[in-house]
């Protein structure tokens, strides 16, 4: 063993790295939100509220268009919102709903353009259109949200409730799944949703800088809006990453619950991921300079985000060591590598062979989930390294 002593390190290396993101870092903000509070500098019921702008980009939404407006005109905020909707060159009904919608709503805006570009040159055009009406100062606020995400008549409030604090540039709404079914990932999905608004939960009471939004519904102050690049496929991390770079902090509510129809074939899923794997990369190098492990914001991203966009290529180097070092016939790497075979390969096949007979385990669906999620990822850093040149996408089919 002392003969290949490198090998040996970079494999634990390996394990620890994915250990901690999944794990150990969770755990640990867990234990240290106990000792910290929440942001507490709020806005009460005597103060002027912020103007509340809704920027939202949709494309061939007919399914949930009329629904999603009526909880944005619905909200019991007591400020200002004004609603500007931008079609991305829809094709469905889009238009004539927001046509109809717009004519009984003063404070409801309809834009709608007639080239396909992607959702992120939409945004950015309505950005322009409301910044040539309204000022982007600190009592002007954004909600961007999806078409297809319905907001509690609390949201707007629950959001904008934490921009009195003139250090926080971003909250983030409370993401849950209407939908789920036990075939299908739909309970997968939910289960890593379900562990990743705990873990934004606690990096918001922790160091007030909640890694990244949910991007179906948040709150960014108006001001700290950067243009998105159009070819860029993860506008929410982009505007996110803004506001760090601008000392700003990022917080989520919890009250703020909106809800989101789940998805429930893996094809569409694992082309959602892979997408959104490119747009973090683009992101990464964009903003390589926040990396920095030596400050809380570059730890918090190697140790919530970085690990986990680059964990295939530690598998892959998991899996290769393994292989080779049993090979050597030492013992333990022979029974480490029976193990990744059982979790790579046994586990996927018996949940596929049962799910044909209509059993559906959740714990094998989900290391199954696991494992197809990161060859997602392993292909949308190949996407990004082709080049990515346009930001459009074709919408996830949901339920």
């Amino acid at each position: 063993m002392p003969d290949y002593l490198l090998l040996n390190i970079l494999f634990w290396v390996c394990i620890c790295s994915l250990f901690w993101s999944y794990v150990g870092y969770p755990l640990l903000m867990s234990i240290l939100a106990q000792k910290y509070a929440k942001n507490d500098i709020v806005y009460n019921s005597d103060d002027a509220l912020p103007r509340v702008s809704v920027l939202m980009s949709v494309y061939n939404e007919e399914k949930y268009l009329a629904d999603k407006v009526m909880t944005l005109l619905t909200q019991d905020y007591n400020g200002t919102i004004d609603i500007y909707v931008g079609s991305d060159a829809s094709s469905d009904k889009t238009d004539d709903i927001m046509i109809e919608l717009s004519s009984r709503y003063t404070n409801l805006h309809y834009l709608p353009y007639v080239e396909r570009r992607g959702k992120p040159s939409v945004i950015n055009d309505l950005h322009l259109h409301v910044k040539e009406k309204h000022s982007q100062s600190d009592d002007h606020v954004y909600l961007l949200t999806d078409a297809n995400v319905m907001l509690n008549a609390n949201v707007v409030t629950e959001l904008v409730q934490h921009f009195k604090n003139i250090k926080i540039g971003l909250v983030d709404a409370h993401m849950t799944y209407s939908g789920i079914k036990e075939d299908g990932i739909s309970n997968s999905e939910n289960t890593y949703l379900n562990g990743e608004v705990r873990l934004k939960h606690h990096e918001s009471i922790v160091t007030k800088k909640m890694i990244g939004p949910f991007g179906g519904c948040y709150a960014l102050r108006s001001e700290l809006f950067q243009p998105v690049p159009s070819h860029y496929l993860v506008d929410d991390f982009y505007l996110a990453m803004q506001v760090f770079s601008s000392g700003k902090l990022a917080i989520n509510e919890l009250n703020a619950i909106c809800r989101e129809p789940v998805t429930h074939h893996l094809s569409q899923e694992y082309k959602r991921k892979k997408r959104i794997a490119a747009g973090n990369f683009q992101n990464f190098f964009h903003f390589k300079g926040l990396f920095n492990p030596f400050t809380s914001l570059g730890a918090s991203l190697i140790s919530h985000k970085l690990i986990r966009w680059i964990g295939p290529l530690l598998m892959v180097l998991i899996v290769v060591i393994s292989l080779f070092l049993a090979y050597k016939s030492i013992a333990i790497y022979t029974v480490l590598l029976a193990c990744l075979v059982v979790w790579f390969i046994v586990i996927p096949l018996l949940d596929f062979l049962l799910s044909k007979l209509g059993f559906h385990l959740k714990l094998l669906r989900s290391i199954s989930y696991f494992n197809l999620m990161n060859v997602a990822l392993l292909a949308g850093l190949f996407k990004y390294m082709k080049g990515v040149n346009k930001g459009t996408w074709e919408r996830t089919s949901r339920l």
